[in-house]
């Protein structure tokens, strides 16, 4: 009964009627168009970067490590910032972190794109990848936060589904437009960010989307703690493929980030006002969700990269041809994200969980046992069910996350579960990393030996081959006479097979992945959220006529 005098008091504060309730509704499609072009940018630029790498490294004079941290600089910062992103969203209105995470993004996207050559250049492209990142990471939770405070709970549903449909599918329109936008200047796979900028804070400005802020302190120590841990494990991991599981560096970051991170959580017990409510992990759905996110994210991510080189090397596709090849993928992925929305809004999360984790399960492991046919024509199937599998899991289980926000804190609780993604994303590219490299150099060794080359040799440039073809993959046939350069000549078409047979294990440990998040998926105890909770009475009107901001609601 409270619940509902604070809606139809805050209705009524508000000038809430049948008039001004059909002019929000009209305006939650502009609303939610606004905060899609907004993180759009941010899902195309995690894989448009690796295609222009070559130009860059050309054009710049950069090494191929250097090129890497190009890369993961951006990867880094995202997960480091993602939780601290999400308390400001609250803290600070998830309005004004969305459009201040636009415009940091956009501003650093056109920096990166001016990058002037010589000895600064690296160092300048990893500061300004820095701070893309960071962008990023105060966009992305607040415009969730956004969408979740504009659509009311029977049609979050539907809602969320589209936002990480489309912006997830947006993640293979990366490889297509980089290596259109390459064709003409490298340069441009930055400075696209602008115009899509452009209509997302026209859009958000249209859309009159008002902020609710909380009136608490900002948890500095603890966000410290996070950016530190996180940072930490995620570089050891992100680099573990470069420095070598042995290497001590490796385990100092990685073990040093986790240990950073549970003294987070234990500091956050103890403050009135943390950066993360660790309560939330109380409740079985919220646990049940993120575990499965994090099994799915496992391949979801990856699976752009693998896949992608798969193409290209053992398929001889060109990167164009690659990226066509993650549309099979991503049709399965967008029809059944739409669809995994519905069951949400009708029968809750639990149905869609076990479902995609199923598919996809079964997908992956399908499409692995079809690698080795060397066939892209035969594999399509298969990979449009485990894209399938993906997206009855995203949307389903992050909808379903945060609307089981503790007092409506959809800022906090989506920058949660995007950590857990995000973490889950690096660890998967460092496990499936260490697979494909170890099973590739023995493949490939055993290839050589059976074309005369000693042990030794073998051993060596199988190792040369496995960094090389998994960095940077391209159909060039080794020069010379000699009997390392004959033998690789001889060796091509078995090497392309090594590489697909390699990829296998890692698509059979995707399958696994997918598996061991349908035990989880059990585990969730099902129903759906029905009724706002104790935030929603403040976030219903949320896109009104007014432009000014509602009064603080209390503390919780």
């Amino acid at each position: 009964m409270s619940n509902e005098r604070g809606r139809a008091g805050a209705a009524a504060a508000a000038g809430a009627g049948p008039e001004a309730d059909g002019a929000r509704a009209a305006r939650r499609p502009l609303a939610l168009a606004a905060m899609l072009f907004a993180v759009s940018m941010t899902f195309i630029d995690q894989t448009i970067v690796s295609i222009a790498a070559p130009d860059v490294i050309d054009e710049l004079g950069l090494s191929s490590s250097g090129m890497q941290w190009v890369v993961n600089a951006y990867l880094l910062s995202l997960a480091a910032f993602f939780a601290l992103g999400g308390r400001l969203a609250d803290i600070l209105g998830p309005r004004r972190m969305a459009v201040t995470g636009t415009l940091l993004f956009v501003v650093s996207s056109v920096l990166c794109g001016c990058v002037p050559s010589g000895s600064f250049a690296q160092p300048w492209l990893v500061v300004f990848r820095v701070t893309q990142g960071l962008g990023a990471a105060l966009m992305f939770p607040a415009a969730l936060a956004v969408v979740v405070a504009v659509f009311p709970v029977a049609r979050r549903g539907r809602a969320l589904a589209l936002f990480f449909g489309l912006s997830g599918a947006l993640t293979a329109i990366g490889p297509l437009l980089g290596g259109w936008l390459t064709d003409w200047t490298w340069r441009a796979i930055f400075w696209v960010n602008v115009p899509v900028a452009v209509v997302a804070l026209v859009l958000t400005a249209l859309a009159r989307i008002k902020d609710v802020r909380r009136p608490e302190r900002l948890d500095v120590v603890g966000a410290g703690l996070v950016v530190v841990g996180m940072g930490l494990s995620v570089l050891g991991l992100q680099q573990a493929s470069a420095w070598g599981w042995g290497s001590p560096l490796t385990w100092l970051c990685v073990v040093g980030g986790l240990a950073v991170l549970a003294l987070f959580c234990r500091y956050e017990l103890t403050v009135p006002d943390p950066l993360i409510r660790l309560a939330v992990f109380r409740d079985r759905a919220f646990r049940a969700d993120n575990l499965v996110l994090f099994f799915a994210m496992l391949a979801f991510v990856p699976v752009f990269f693998y896949a992608s080189v798969y193409a290209q090397v053992s398929l001889s596709a060109s990167p164009n041809q690659a990226a066509l090849f993650l549309l099979y993928f991503f049709a399965g992925f967008g029809i059944a994200s739409q669809w995994g929305g519905r069951i949400v809004d009708r029968q809750g999360p639990r149905p869609a969980l076990k479902i995609g984790c199923a598919l996809g399960a079964v997908g992956f492991a399908l499409w692995a046992g079809k690698m080795t046919d060397l066939s892209m024509h035969d594999q399509w199937p298969y990979a449009a069910m485990a894209g399938a599998g993906i997206g009855f899991i995203l949307s389903p289980a992050s909808t379903d996350a945060v609307n089981r926000a503790i007092g409506a804190s959809y800022g906090e609780v989506t920058g949660i579960t995007q950590t857990v993604r995000n973490f889950a994303a690096a660890v998967g590219m460092a496990v499936f990393g260490t697979v494909l490299h170890h099973v590739m150099t023995d493949r490939v060794e055993q290839s050589l030996e059976s074309h005369g080359l000693s042990p030794d040799t073998s051993r060596s440039v199988a190792q040369d081959v496995a960094e090389a073809v998994s960095g940077h993959p391209d159909g060039r046939v080794p020069a010379g006479d000699g009997p390392v350069a004959t033998a690789m000549r001889d060796s091509m078409d078995a090497v392309r097979l090594d590489f697909a047979e390699a990829n296998q294990w890692v698509f059979y440990g995707m399958a696994i992945a997918l598996g061991i998040g349908y035990l989880w998926a059990l585990t969730h105890p099902g129903g759906r959220v029905t009724a706002p909770g104790e935030g929603d009475a403040r976030t219903a009107d949320a896109v009104s006529d007014a432009s000014t901001e509602p009064p603080a609601g209390p503390a919780r």
